[in-house]
């Protein structure tokens, strides 16, 4: 094995040159602990050196340390993470993909955005050639794209493409999935696998049960029949918060309706707010050029685009307007809760979602949430593979 070149302004290799190989299981302690547990563990061999130190250069940074009073490992000392460093972002970049496997390089440049607020990641020419493209950086580009000049914003619409793509291949076969005939509780005589209706079919074999072998005897399958929706026009209404704490819905909002459109019986729209409100509807079929017009950050109107949405209805018991915020509302409450329950007593079905992404795993105002579903409309997280079942539920009715 080689020693690793000595790279000016990087920490030294620990244990580099004593000619002993470390033990494999003080090293995971020592990473795990960190410095300090140097002198009972021993140093660590050239590999994990490596390790610790990109790791260092991130987490490093992180004020808590410093009033712990833990200290940094190598020779660069740095004042409270702010200090200057011999070691760039694109050093840092190339080491941890030579260092750590695909999942851990995700998690540290999602840590180095939007945790420690390293923005030349998504702001560096020389850095944008050599990121992979993820979720996480995509967000981290609708974040700073105002920031960016012509040339960074080319480099960055990369990253846009790339993971609308991956979450297109991903999420159209899912929507396109739920949207094969809904489910009607009606039985058919067509027997195919994913209309089993498995319920109904052990109800009707009890008798045939036997004991002993303890199984069930199917004498006659029974299936549900699905409806079709191309007779009747239905209206999904996507009304997106995008402010900055709900970049993931705004993608995943982008992507579900691309996916949704054009699909017999539904029409789609689109419309984006903060303060002010912006119909995208026309740039659906083009969710990579309508993320790069959507612009996360400033106060939120709930209210107002709520209105406009209202003002979008055509067919009121045919229509379905889905709400995507946290419910922090910075405009009249009161205006809010007066449109969605109008909405609702005309017919509407108003759907309110905390989140829309891939954990929906939301974080938002509880008070309001609960006022809103206490005036009848629908509240929850949700995948966008989940509103494309409940869509296609609604339709099916």
């Amino acid at each position: 094995m080689t020693t690793p070149e000595h790279v000016p302004g990087r920490a030294p290799t620990p244990g580099a040159g004593t000619g002993t190989a470390p033990d494999a299981g003080l090293e995971r302690w020592r990473l795990v602990l960190g410095s300090a547990a140097e002198r009972h563990t021993g140093p660590l061999g050239p590999g994990n050196a490596g390790r610790d130190a990109a790791l260092d250069w991130l987490y490093g940074r992180d004020p808590d340390l410093a009033r712990r009073g833990v200290r940094r490992s190598g020779t660069t000392p740095r004042q409270g993470g702010d200090g200057p460093s011999a070691v760039t972002a694109i050093d840092w970049l190339d080491d941890i993909h030579r260092l750590f496997p695909k999942e851990t390089i995700e998690r540290l440049e999602r840590d180095a955005v939007e945790r420690y607020g390293i923005q030349e990641i998504v702001t560096d020419p020389a850095v944008l050639e050599r990121v992979e493209p993820s979720p996480t950086l995509l967000r981290a580009v609708l974040r700073t794209k105002h920031l960016m000049n012509p040339q960074v914003l080319r480099l960055a619409r990369r990253i846009v493409e790339s993971v609308v793509k991956q979450l297109l291949a991903k999420l159209r076969p899912e929507i396109r999935r739920a949207f094969h005939g809904t489910r009607s509780r009606k039985p058919s005589r067509v027997p195919l696998a994913r209309d089993f209706d498995f319920q109904q079919t052990v109800r009707a074999n009890l008798a045939h049960y036997q004991p002993a072998e303890r199984r069930l005897l199917i004498e006659r399958a029974h299936f549900h029949s699905r409806t079709q929706r191309h007779v009747t026009q239905w209206q999904l209404i996507l009304l997106v918060d995008q402010s900055g704490s709900m970049a993931g819905s705004v993608i995943h909002s982008a992507v579900t309706a691309a996916c949704l459109w054009g699909l017999p019986g539904l029409k789609t729209h689109l419309v984006a707010f903060d303060t002010q409100v912006v119909d995208l509807t026309s740039d659906v079929t083009d969710p990579v050029e309508l993320l790069m017009r959507v612009q996360l950050g400033g106060g939120t109107d709930i209210a107002r685009a709520v209105e406009y949405g209202a003002g979008l209805v055509e067919n009121p018991r045919r229509t379905i307007v889905a709400l995507i915020t946290d419910f922090y509302e910075g405009g009249d409450p009161y205006r809010l809760l007066r449109t969605v329950r109008a909405l609702v007593e005309q017919g509407s079905t108003v759907l309110g979602l905390a989140a829309l992404d891939e954990d929906a795993d939301p974080e938002y105002d509880r008070e309001l949430a609960g006022r809103l579903a206490a005036a009848g409309a629908h509240i929850g997280a949700m995948t966008p593979g989940r509103l494309a079942e409940f869509v296609a539920e609604r339709l099916g009715r």
